[in-house]
């Protein structure tokens, strides 16, 4: 909990205990009033309200009624010795355990879900953004409602930033889209995650790219069906931080809902049912055809800033000789499928994502990284009873078709106690309910070390201890030595 919910909930609670302790004492009454009131707009207007407290305003607001009320009271001079000669001892213990229990109850929900903080960054620069609509005029939009649409998509551009330019500049939130995401993928009500654009992130706007550099290699950032660019900052952030230029795509219609920036919603929409794995696997393959050919529209477009960029950020910033690719769940089966159609992608991590469509076919070229969680892994072993519900049954063959046949480097990573949004930024949301056997720290420094050290080792040329072998740092990630192939003498 944050200080001023804390101050919150303990004023509340010495509210109650005055009202029933001096309810005809009008200084204690006012100050205690006073108090509540400023607590609760202190609250509300530096942490901003959110679900969790909600025992704690009921209490809050039937308190202030009740100390209004025998505030008016005594300074008219109303008293009913009568009705205090009745108030039992029961009526007073009844209501203080009903004060406590939803003050308690306010703890175990900020428990639940804490207004958490980010993890600082490991790198040198700080970390600016900006988001842009594209218009892809080649291609049609398949899902609008509207014909001849062209398929649109919203990006954020995060870039190295010096320290002392960002000093001053007012941080970036987590956007309400996580929310929406968050809510898509567990069922949960929105409601519960409304404040996390509360939660600040290390990133600024309006900053000038970093000159420490003359160009920065770039990387590709696709996120999970029914999720978001946004599903996975504290991995952005490491990369950013440690200079590299990243681009979160939104695929509008599988990521969750899609906000542009001339006020246009795209929201998700469920695939429809199949009657066999064929069908849906069929209809996957067009899905990541689409999502693939935005990757390569994306960095079409970054080309062209590279020239010429209408932001006046970015233009010769960007290292187009070193590009890489990564992301999770769909968007590291979109990840897969970019690296097979566009030579132009130097290196790709799939964080648990499918593989549909040519890169099941054909041999991959560029290095190419897969991490797996050791719940999903379960679901390989045969004798495995209870499958992990984004397990499909074409998976595995795929699998050993693109790890064997690749001509370049592969790793095959498996980190025990991870689940499939592990690899997002789930954990801090909520640790208790998903940062299974470790901190959440630990959980997100997983993916981000990980990420860190493949794209510097293949975009920067620098050797990376994480990619050798087993690491004290990490003890729950293991190495699959069947698939975990280094052919490329040029990279030992």
């Amino acid at each position: 909990m944050r200080i001023l919910e804390w101050i919150l909930v303990i004023v509340t609670v010495i509210s109650a205990v005055v009202i029933w302790v001096a309810p005809k004492h009008r200084v204690v009454g006012g100050g205690t009033l006073s108090a509540l009131a400023l607590a609760i707009l202190l609250h509300g207007g530096m942490d901003h309200f959110r679900l969790q407290l909600m025992p704690t305003y009921i209490v809050a607001f039937v308190l202030l009624i009740v100390l209004s009320v025998q505030l008016w009271k005594s300074r008219r001079n109303i008293q009913n010795t009568q009705k205090q000669k009745r108030r039992s001892w029961f009526k007073t213990i009844l209501a203080s355990i009903l004060v406590l229990a939803l003050s308690a109850g306010t703890m175990v929900l900020t428990s639940l879900f804490p207004a958490f903080t980010m993890p600082e960054s490991t790198g040198s620069f700080a970390i600016g953004t900006f988001s842009q609509q594209l218009t892809d005029d080649s291609r049609e939009e398949t899902k609008s409602v509207e014909p001849g649409d062209k398929r649109e998509l919203m990006i954020n551009v995060w870039y190295p930033v010096d320290q002392e330019t960002a000093k001053g500049l007012p941080l970036e939130h987590y956007p309400a889209e996580l929310g929406e995401a968050i809510s898509l993928v567990f069922g949960i009500p929105p409601v519960v995650f409304s404040y996390l654009d509360t939660i600040p992130t290390h990133v600024v706007k309006g900053a000038e790219v970093s000159a420490a550099q003359s160009k920065y290699p770039v990387l590709l950032f696709s996120p999970g069906i029914r999720s978001t660019r946004f599903q996975s900052m504290t991995a952005i952030e490491e990369l950013v931080s440690n200079g590299y230029i990243v681009v979160g795509i939104d695929h509008p219609y599988t990521s969750a809902q899609v906000t542009f920036s001339d006020g246009d919603v795209a929201s998700y929409q469920p695939d429809p049912d199949f009657p066999t794995s064929k069908e849906l696997y069929q209809y996957n393959i067009k899905g990541i055809g689409i999502r693939a050919e935005d990757a390569s529209f994306v960095l079409d477009t970054l080309t062209q800033w590279n020239s010429h960029d209408p932001n006046q950020l970015l233009e010769g910033r960007l290292d187009l000789d070193s590009v890489g690719i990564f992301g999770h769940s769909y968007g590291g089966a979109t990840t897969a499928e970019a690296l097979a159609q566009d030579d132009r992608f130097k290196a790709g991590l799939s964080l648990e994502g499918g593989f549909w469509g040519k890169v099941s076919t054909t041999s991959l070229k560029q290095p190419f990284m897969y991490i797996m969680s050791g719940g999903t892994a379960k679901s390989l072993d045969p004798d495995a009873t209870a499958k992990d519900k984004v397990f499909y049954p074409e998976f595995e063959p795929d699998l050993n078709r693109v790890m064997s046949n690749s001509i370049n480097d592969t790793y095959y990573l498996t980190v025990e106690n991870l689940f499939h949004q592990s690899f997002t930024d789930i954990s801090l949301i909520s640790p208790k309910l998903f940062a299974r056997g470790m901190t959440p720290e630990h959980n997100v420094d997983i993916t981000r070390s990980y990420a860190l050290a493949f794209f510097d080792r293949y975009l920067k040329g620098k050797e990376q201890p994480l990619l050798q072998g087993s690491s004290a740092q990490f003890p729950e990630a293991t190495y699959d030595a069947t698939y975990t192939k280094i052919r490329n003498e040029q990279t030992q």
